[in-house]
C-alpha cells in the first residue's frame, strides 16, 4: 500500500488555514499522474454565489469564505495554505473517437478535505487558468457556463441524484472570448474525486500497467474499500463500479435529463455526474431527445445513455485486464461475465424507479407493458414529461379528479382505457391508505425541473444585466423540487411555444 492510500486508514494532520483543512492524497501518487501548477490570477474577482448549504456540510467557515480573503482563494488569486495545487491528467473517447491526452485544460485542483461526516471531497477551481493540458485553449470559463453547472448540480443533489456541486462562482472582472466576449467566471467545483474512465484510458493506452495498478489501488481505497476483502480485487472494483453507473443513469432517465456528452473523460469513477457541459431535461418526452449542439448524430441521445454507459464501462474493463488475470483470455471472460449485468442492474433500478412513479410498492411481471403503454400514449400526445407524472400522482390520493390530467391527452379513449388498467393494478397492491401511496408518488415526481427556457433566462440575466436575483430564485424553488411552493407556479410550467429551447451549448 503507498502512503497516500494509507492516508485513508490514518489520515494525516490536515494541512494549512482554518478556510480549508486540507488532507491531499492524489498530489501523493507518483508526478505522472498530474502537473503542479498554481492557478492564474483574475483581475477583480467577485463573489456572485456562495453556496451556504454545501459549505456547512463541508465544515467550512461561510464568513471567511465570503470575506475578501476567501474570495481571493476561490478565484485562484491567492493559494490557501495547505492547498497542493495540480491539473490532473487524463485521455478519452469523445463521440467515439480516443484522444490520447485531454486533462484539465481550465481546472487546477487545491486538494482534498474531509466534510463532517467523515467522506473526503475534492476541492477543484474551474476556468482558473492554461495548463499544459490546455490546447489551444485559454484556461478560462464564461459566467453562464459556471451558472449553468451550479443550478443543475444543485437540481439534481435535491432529486437525490449524486453529483458534483459548485460550491462558490466568482465573476473575474475579464472577458472571455466564444462566439462573442463574455463574462468571465471561476467555479469552486466539489466532488467526490475527478477520477474518470479517461484518467484509466490514458495509462492504459502507454501500456503503464503499474500506472493502472496504482490508480486502480487508489480508487479503490478511496471509494470501494469493501474490495479490499474480495478474492479480486480489481474484479470487485470492476463490478463497483458498474453497479453504481447502473445505478446512475437510470436515475437519470427518471427525471429525464440528457447529459449531452458522456464521452468516457466525464464518466466518474466514483458514480456521480460530472462535467454538465450541454446538458438539459426533456420537456416534450421524446426518447430521441438530443439538446447538444455538438451531438449532431444523436449518440447521447436520452434513450441511448444506457447503451453509452456500458460503452464506456467496456473502455474501462480494457484498461482493467491486466489486473484482472496474468491470462489474457481469462481476464477477457472476467471482464465480459462483469459487463453483462450492467443491463440487469440498469433495468432492474429503471423499472423500480418508474413502478415508484407510478406508485406500485410490488412488482408484477406486466409492469413493464403498463409502463411502455403510458409511455407510448405520452410520445403520441407530446405530453410534458415532468408535468404528465406529476399529474398522475394527484389522481392516487383519496379524492381526485381525472379531468387534468386526461386533458393532457388527444385520445381520450386510449387514455381512459389506460388509467382503468392502473387502477385494476393498484386494487392488486396489498391494502394501504391511498393518502401514503400518493406521499410516495408525489415523492418520486418532482414538480420543479430546471427547465431549460428558465435557465437560459437566469443565466442572460446574469450575463446582460449582472442581475442574480433570478439565479437565487431558481435555486430557492429548486431545493425542495417535490414540494408545492406558492407563488412558484411559473417554475413548473413547461415552456411556450416561443420560449421551447432546442439546443444547448458547451461553454468551452
Amino acid at each position: 500500500m503507498t502512503g497516500s492510500m494509507q492516508d485513508f486508514i490514518t489520515p494525516k494532520t490536515p494541512n494549512g488555514d482554518d478556510l480549508f483543512a486540507f488532507t491531499n492524497t492524489y498530489a501523493r501518487l507518483p508526478e505522472r499522474f498530474f502537473v503542479k501548477l498554481s492557478p492564474s490570477p483574475v483581475a477583480e474577482p467577485t463573489l456572485v454565489y456562495l453556496n451556504t448549504t454545501l459549505a456547512d456540510e463541508l465544515g467550512l467557515d461561510v464568513s471567511r469564505l465570503a470575506s475578501p480573503e476567501g474570495v481571493a482563494a476561490l478565484s485562484g488569486n491567492r493559494v490557501p495554505n495547505g492547498s497542493e495545487p495540480i491539473s490532473q491528467v487524463y485521455a478519452g473517447h469523445q463521440f467515439g473517437f480516443f484522444t490520447p491526452q485531454l486533462g484539465d485544460g481550465r481546472a487546477h485542483l487545491l486538494g482534498e478535505i474531509i466534510d463532517r461526516l467523515g467522506a473526503r471531497s475534492d476541492i477543484q477551481l474551474k476556468g482558473s487558468g492554461r495548463t499544459p493540458y490546455s490546447r489551444r485553449g485559454d484556461g478560462r470559463a464564461a459566467l453562464g457556463p459556471m451558472l449553468r453547472e451550479l443550478v443543475i448540480g444543485e437540481a439534481m443533489h435535491s432529486f437525490g441524484i449524486r453529483t458534483t456541486r459548485a460550491l462558490a462562482v466568482v465573476a473575474t472582472g475579464e472577458r472571455v472570448r466564444r462566439e462573442c466576449l463574455l463574462p468571465g467566471a471561476v467555479m469552486t467545483r466539489v466532488a467526490a474525486s475527478h477520477i474518470r474512465v479517461g484518467t484509466f484510458q490514458y495509462f492504459a493506452a502507454r501500456q503503464d500497467t503499474e500506472a493502472v495498478r496504482v490508480l486502480a489501488d487508489y480508487s479503490i481505497a478511496r471509494h470501494y474499500p469493501d474490495c479490499l476483502k474480495a478474492e479480486n480485487r480489481y474484479l470487485s472494483f470492476l463490478d463497483q463500479v458498474i453497479s453504481s453507473q447502473a445505478e446512475l443513469v437510470a436515475q437519470w432517465l427518471l427525471v429525464g435529463f440528457i447529459h449531452g456528452v458522456m464521452n468516457t473523460d466525464n464518466m466518474a469513477i466514483s458514480g456521480e455526474t460530472i462535467d454538465f457541459g450541454p446538458c438539459a431535461f426533456m420537456d416534450t418526452y421524446d426518447p430521441a431527445t438530443v439538446f447538444s449542439s455538438v451531438d449532431e448524430m444523436g449518440r447521447y441521445a436520452y434513450t441511448n445513455q444506457p447503451s453509452i454507459a456500458h460503452w464506456n464501462l467496456t473502455r474501462f474493463a480494457e484498461c482493467l485486464l491486466p489486473l484482472l488475470d496474468a491470462d489474457v483470455t481469462r481476464a477477457v471472460e472476467l471482464a465480459k461475465e462483469a459487463l453483462a449485468t450492467f443491463a440487469p442492474r440498469f433495468e432492474a433500478a429503471h423499472l423500480a424507479g418508474q413502478r415508484r412513479k407510478l406508485g406500485l410498492l410490488s412488482a408484477r411481471d406486466d409492469d413493464r407493458s403498463l409502463i411502455g403503454e403510458l409511455l407510448g400514449l405520452m410520445i403520441d400526445a407530446k405530453t410534458d414529461y415532468t408535468v404528465t407524472f406529476r399529474a398522475l400522482a394527484y389522481l392516487a390520493g383519496p379524492e381526485c379528479d381525472d379531468r387534468d390530467f386526461m386533458m393532457l391527452f388527444e385520445d381520450q379513449a386510449a387514455i381512459e382505457r389506460w388509467l382503468k388498467a392502473w387502477r385494476a393494478r393498484l386494487a392488486e397492491e396489498p391494502a394501504g391508505d391511498p393518502a401514503n401511496r400518493q406521499a410516495m408518488m408525489l415523492a418520486a415526481n418532482p414538480i420543479y425541473i430546471p427547465r431549460n427556457h428558465l435557465v437560459e433566462e437566469v443565466l442572460s440575466a446574469a450575463e446582460r444585466e449582472n442581475d442574480f436575483e433570478p439565479l437565487q430564485k431558481l435555486l430557492g424553488v429548486l431545493a425542495t423540487p417535490f414540494d408545492e411552493q406558492p407563488g412558484a407556479e411559473r417554475y413548473a410550467m413547461p415552456p411556450r411555444p416561443e420560449e421551447v429551447v432546442h439546443q444547448t451549448f458547451c461553454g468551452t
